[in-house]
């Protein structure tokens, strides 16, 4: 049991430093590519901080472990949204915009919903998974040339994400291409880490897979967003924080949940598709209702969000 719980606070390490690398080293090397700091922060950082969930997800599906694999992606939607926003909210009040937020919180309701459909089913085959790509090209497509063209406040947030992470300008190639890398190394041989750690540890406990995907897991993948949105509301980027994890959670449904079942197509554990899928249906409703309501998300609303996520986790102990 000691080596285990080792096994899944070195993973979780590794997924935190790899994430950060990989998104670090790829932001720079796309400023020396002369890539747009738009582009950048629609993709290489949306992409570079769910990297610890797919290669978790699609480690445990390949290991035959469709709880840990499904219950990341639905476990690190819900904590995004009640653990990880809520905290940000408590820290500093999250503005919104609200003509950058009526698309986004559309393309978040739209995914969540068809993930609701897709896990309901009970099966997620290659095809469903080729579908949720599709999905994932068309919303950073559509992103990209709206803001673009536009060059308003949502079009300035994403160049923000970027430059959150920035390198020194003196970088080269070599390196940025080894932090890069690492980057990718780190978060693979992390995901693998932890899924064993995790599977032991839920049949020793004598608790479900899905629990451990769910809790453990889910948290532990959403490190680099929980880093991500602390120093965007440190740095009083709020719409920033609010946008990582609204893309977090789309990019979570749409690409995770896809490339993964595309790889190996995954059967939904029952329990998952009775009660957690519901769980972050109705916390995405909340949070797109709380954010249209008064266009702001206020410290009260936050630690709400933060006690909403303690009873999750406190039902999910009993189960």
């Amino acid at each position: 049991m000691t080596q285990s719980i080792l096994l899944v606070l070195g993973g979780l390490v590794l997924l935190a430093l790899g994430g950060e690398l990989l998104v670090r080293g790829a932001v720079g090397m796309a400023a020396r590519l002369g890539i747009s700091p738009l582009l950048a922060g629609l993709t290489i950082v949306g992409f570079g901080t769910s990297t610890p969930e797919l290669a978790t997800s699609v480690q445990a599906a390949l290991a035959g472990s469709p709880g840990i694999a499904i219950g990341n992606v639905v476990g690190s939607n819900i904590a995004n949204i009640l653990f990880i926003l809520g905290l940000s909210a408590v820290i500093l009040p999250l503005s919104v915009n609200p003509k950058s937020f009526r698309r986004d919180s559309i393309a978040l309701g739209g995914a969540t919903l068809l993930a609701t459909g897709v896990v309901v089913f009970g099966f997620i085959d290659r095809l469903m998974g080729l579908g949720l790509l599709i999905c994932l090209g068309g919303y950073v497509w559509y992103a990209y040339k709206s803001e673009s063209a536009a060059d308003d406040d949502e079009c300035h947030r994403h160049e923000a994400e970027a430059e959150d992470r920035p390198v020194p300008p003196s970088t080269g190639p070599i390196i940025l291409g080894a932090m890069i890398v690492a980057g990718l190394v780190a978060a693979i041989f992390g995901a693998g880490w932890l899924v064993d750690g995790a599977t032991v540890i839920a049949s020793t406990a004598g608790v479900s897979e899905s629990v451990i995907g769910l809790t453990v897991v889910a948290v532990g993948t959403s490190l680099p967003e929980l880093i991500a949105c602390i120093v965007a509301v440190l740095r009083k980027h709020e719409d920033v924080a609010l946008g990582n994890i609204v893309g977090s959670n789309i990019y979570n449904i749409f690409g995770i949940l896809g490339l993964t079942a595309v790889i190996k197509p995954i059967a939904v554990p029952a329990e998952i598709a009775g009660f957690d899928i519901w769980v972050m249906l109705g916390v995405t409703a909340l949070l797109i209702v709380q954010l249209r309501s008064g266009w702001k998300l206020s410290r009260i609303e936050g630690a709400l969000l933060v006690a909403l996520y303690i009873g999750y986790t406190a039902l999910l102990a009993l189960r």
